[in-house]
């Protein structure tokens, strides 16, 4: 078949190298340098399996910036595109979605199921199919993390397609067999487009809730001289809690969770609700609170060591510790950050120091949402909340 990848980010990159080891997949994007990367076979994105996969792997897989020649003939396209929350309007901006729409009806005569990967607000679905006229829109969650996305979609927890039309378990199949896990060690869940969408906020919020929780033991103990280290791993034992999701930080961030919870928090409107504003608001109320603790140390200077959310990651969007940064530099306090990611001299008027070594001399305090090995001479200086040294 052809199908063709709207979006080369993390959902999108991995989705067309999974596809592409047994179908023909073309990579529609704007960015001219990540369709570069594509044809080159490097990824855009950091993911070792990808990686692994370019180097190894037999893959039908094309990159281009036309829609004509991306769309025409498709037998599916895959949407994958941004979809940003907007403070302004209180909601996710979907319009790169209905852009793709567009150029699909524009450059596709046979009304070809479009499959909507992008997280999109509850009731999303049947809205674009009544705007464009077009019935064979569907959405399907995924469910990746950062760094193993190509991974998650080899190994999937479940592959869920909001509607029970005969191109929606077709592309289901299609996930299924391009996976490398036994299918019948995959569960198939077929259900409405408003179910499918809920199921997505509702599980990232969820995990978001898991964060706040622990991120809220976690300023307990250090308020009452606590051992968090003691009290997580005695709660964790039990089975229905579980050891994940647990190890302390300066907050939930990256691509998903805070742009989710505060789009399901707006997809509640009137629904009574109490713990779904406290997740929202957990996560402020942390930052707030490690921000304290930090000035009330009175550093000199306070060096920020990376941006980025975990290790392997090259995401620092919407990142727990730019909070902090805010809340530090709003006292005058001098800051200097260390982020190889950055090429640029300064973020947000702090300036980037390229050199580990001279980065820690600076610094009279290192705030880490994750510590490291490389801190490992300097950890009478450092601060952190990371207890289990992983994400």
């Amino acid at each position: 078949m052809k199908i063709t990848i709207a979006g080369i980010g993390y959902v999108g990159t991995s989705m067309a190298v999974l596809l592409s080891t047994k179908h023909k997949v073309i990579c529609y994007d704007v960015d001219n340098k990540k369709l570069n990367l594509i044809k080159k076979r490097k990824s855009p994105i950091e993911d070792p399996e990808i990686d692994k996969f370019f180097k190894t792997k037999k893959l039908d897989l094309s990159a281009t910036n036309s829609p004509k020649i991306a769309f025409k003939d498709s037998d599916f396209i895959v949407i994958c595109t941004p979809t940003n929350y907007d403070p302004s309007t209180n909601q996710f901006n979907t319009s790169s979605i209905e852009r793709v729409i567009n150029e699909v009806i524009r450059n596709n005569n046979n009304e070809v199921p479009i499959i909507i990967k992008s997280t999109i607000p509850v009731g999303y679905t049947k809205k674009v199919r009544k705007i464009f006229s077009y019935k064979n829109i569907v959405f399907s969650p995924e469910f990746l993390r950062e760094g193993s996305a190509l991974k998650d979609n080899l190994y999937p927890s479940r592959v869920i397609m909001g509607s029970k039309k005969l191109y929606a378990k077709k592309f289901a199949e299609i996930l299924i067999d391009a996976a490398e896990l036994e299918s019948d060690k995959i569960p198939l869940l077929l259900m409405s487009s408003n179910e499918s969408e809920a199921v997505k906020l509702f599980a990232n919020t969820y995990l978001a809730m898991r964060i706040a929780y622990f991120n809220e033991l976690d300023s307990y103990c250090s308020d009452k001289k606590l051992n968090a280290i003691s009290v997580i791993n005695g709660i964790g034992y039990d089975k229905r809690i579980g050891n994940y999701y647990n190890n302390p930080s300066f907050g939930y961030g990256g691509y998903c969770l805070p742009k989710d919870t505060q789009q399901l928090l707006k997809n509640f409107g009137d629904v009574p609700n109490n713990i779904i504003q406290a997740i929202v608001d957990a996560n402020s109320t942390r930052k707030d609170f490690i921000a304290s603790l930090i000035i009330k140390l009175k550093p000199k200077i306070v060096g920020i060591y990376k941006l980025a959310m975990k290790e392997g990651s090259d995401n620092y969007r919407d990142s727990s510790i730019q909070g902090i940064m805010k809340r530090i530099k709003a006292k005058g306090i001098e800051m200097i950050l260390y982020e190889p990611l950055l090429k640029e001299k300064t973020f947000f008027n702090t300036e980037v120091v390229k050199d580990l070594d001279v980065f820690k001399k600076r610094s009279s305090l290192i705030v880490a949402n994750r510590s490291h090995i490389e801190l490992k001479d300097v950890k009478d200086k450092v601060f952190t909340r990371d207890i289990y040294m992983r994400d």
